[in-house]
């Protein structure tokens, strides 16, 4: 749901006003029907550039099953427009799914789409959808991203209605301060809709498709800083009145009334955060519409970041709990529980008439000691048999040597000698949530190396805790085999680590986290993972779940590994 989209919705996506400098080049859907919004505008709601439809040759004709570069095999076409086509993928080396936009080498966007993508891609700000691979091979050019299956579009957010103040907050405080660091080094998006928002289920907002959704469709802009504070400033006011901010209906939201110009969003519907409202005003600041409220606009995201983290802050709303349902008392009559139901008595019979049973009762005790009384007596012969084997088995024992099973001593071997170093065989950098599957893999032999000097470090994120975008990061230890693991020693370099020893006694690591079983946990500079008793495993995972400071930013540091029996 959060990354499908519809040629049919991607075209409608455009109907919407734009901020008056972006243009956009003329548009075809696979070549043919030039692509048009309900107002006759070309993709990008202006004018068409200087390239016209007859020069954008149409998307690749490629098909499910298609693999790019032995690696990405694509799924299902989720757009096809303006020369390109976009799809959900499947990259098949790190088992994860990716999206994909493919176009001919030949499209006279091509060489823009590649310098976008990787322009986005040094970025590297987990607050944007990350661009993983940018290439040029075969007469096609496809530019590879992270595909998030967790999180939703915020189109669909805003049908269901106005968000909560404090989720509006979020919105523009995230996505300006992300704009913000964007800008600061040139990168500008110029398409910032509500479908290049998503939402993750942990509430943080990721954009999608910086400078690259823009480049796809020939979009520029003269102020790129003015038309991207314009558009968080118009999601803003979407989340807060379910309208879009322009005359024309737009991204499944009814449109302003016509000729009324700009309305505040507290007049637009009751109950509207005053300090959002002002913000959602100052932000689109257009047509003069800040004046009437003496506020200065904000011009640019860094601007609008700065006038957010001036407002108070607004608390998320108390959850709500449901009351459980009142708890029904079951009665039942004295002396009937678990027994059969009586007999109903007739109108004419009187009620002494039923028939005594103490004679049953005293039959029915009686043979139930009897049958007692024969089980202790069978489970008596049976445990003294039981006892005359196994002395007899300890009398051949002794004659004849120890013996070993047969599944072999060395297993024996190894629950006796415990605290014995154990070699690993492999150590691999583990990120299964992360943008690319990676984590600093260049120096990962240092974790092992046994050298307390080198260390492995993760990459830099903006919380101790990876920023809300995954859970953690760690290394995956081989050891060659299924053995005993009594420990796990751990160093870290630049504070207090949180660290947890999961392993796994399957053929190959598991993909995922989850797959290992947690054995033990612990936090400090030297940590011993110890189970609560020895374990046996092949694979073990060394998660960091909490990372150190160091200035603003938060990574791990792993100096040492050792493990023992």
């Amino acid at each position: 749901m959060a990354e499908r989209s519809t040629a049919a919705v991607d075209v409608a996506d455009n109907g919407g006003d734009e901020p008056p400098t972006a243009k956009a080049g003329g548009a075809t859907a696979d070549g043919a029907a030039e692509a048009k919004n309900p107002e006759g505008e070309a993709p990008g709601g202006a004018e068409g550039g200087s390239v016209g439809a007859a020069d954008v040759p149409p998307a690749p004709d490629l098909h499910s099953g298609h693999k790019l570069a032995r690696r990405y095999r694509l799924e299902e076409c989720v757009t096809r427009l303006d020369g390109f086509s976009s799809w959900r993928a499947v990259d098949e080396k790190l088992r994860r799914a990716v999206g994909v936009h493919l176009l001919h080498a030949t499209h006279p966007r091509a060489r823009s789409v590649l310098a976008a993508a990787r322009s986005s891609a040094l970025l590297g700000d987990p607050r944007f959808v990350q661009v993983l691979d940018a290439v040029e091979e075969d007469d096609l050019v496809y530019v590879v991203h992270e595909w998030l299956p967790d999180a939703v579009e915020l189109t669909p957010l805003l049908a269901a209605g106005p968000l909560e103040a404090h989720d509006c907050y979020q919105l523009v405080s995230q996505l300006s301060q992300a704009m913000a660091a964007a800008h600061r080094e040139g990168l500008a998006h110029l398409r910032l809709t509500p479908g290049a928002v998503l939402r993750s289920s942990t509430g943080q907002y990721r954009i999608r498709g910086l400078a690259v959704d823009a480049a796809l469709r020939g979009i520029t802009a003269e102020r790129p800083l003015r038309t991207d504070t314009e558009a968080v400033g118009a999601l803003l006011y979407a989340a807060l009145t379910q309208r879009w901010p322009y005359e024309n209906d737009a991204y499944g939201l009814t449109g302003l009334p016509k000729g009324m110009g700009l309305i505040a969003p507290d007049q637009v519907r009751a109950g509207v955060h005053r300090g959002l409202s002002e913000l959602a005003m100052r932000a689109l600041a257009n047509d003069g519409a800040t004046a009437s409220r003496q506020e200065q606009p904000c011009t640019t995201p860094d601007e609008l970041a700065k006038a957010v983290a001036a407002m108070p802050r607004i608390a998320a709303p108390e959850p709500t709990f449901t009351a459980p349902p009142e708890y029904q008392r079951t009665t039942y009559q004295q002396g009937t529980y678990g027994r059969p139901p009586a007999r109903p008595v007739s109108a004419t019979q009187p009620l002494m008439s039923a028939p005594p049973a103490p004679l049953q009762s005293r039959t029915g005790r009686a043979l139930k000691w009897a049958v007692s009384a024969l089980l202790i007596a069978a489970l008596g012969l049976g445990s003294w048999q039981l006892a005359e084997t196994l002395i007899d088995r300890g009398k051949d024992s002794d004659d004849t040597g120890t013996t070993q099973t047969e599944s072999g001593g060395e297993d024996d071997k190894n629950l006796l000698e415990s605290g014995k170093p154990i070699s690993v065989v492999e150590a691999q950098d583990y990120d299964p949530l992360g943008t690319d599957g990676s984590e600093k893999p260049e120096s990962i032999q240092d974790a092992i190396d046994g050298d307390p000097s080198t260390y492995w470090r993760t990459s830099s994120y903006y919380s101790s805790r990876f920023g809300g975008l995954k859970s953690g990061v760690g290394v995956v230890l081989d050891l060659g085999k299924v053995q005993q693991v009594g420990a796990v020693d751990v160093s870290f370099f630049g504070g207090d680590t949180s660290v947890e020893l999961r392993t796994s006694d399957a053929s190959s690591y598991p993909s995922m986290p989850d797959g290992f079983t947690k054995v033990a946990q612990g936090t400090g500079t030297k940590v011993k993972l110890k189970p609560d008793e020895p374990v046996r495993a092949r694979y073990l995972l060394v998660w960091l779940t909490e990372l150190p400071g160091s200035g603003s930013a938060y990574r791990g540091k792993v100096s040492d590994i050792a493990v023992t029996s």
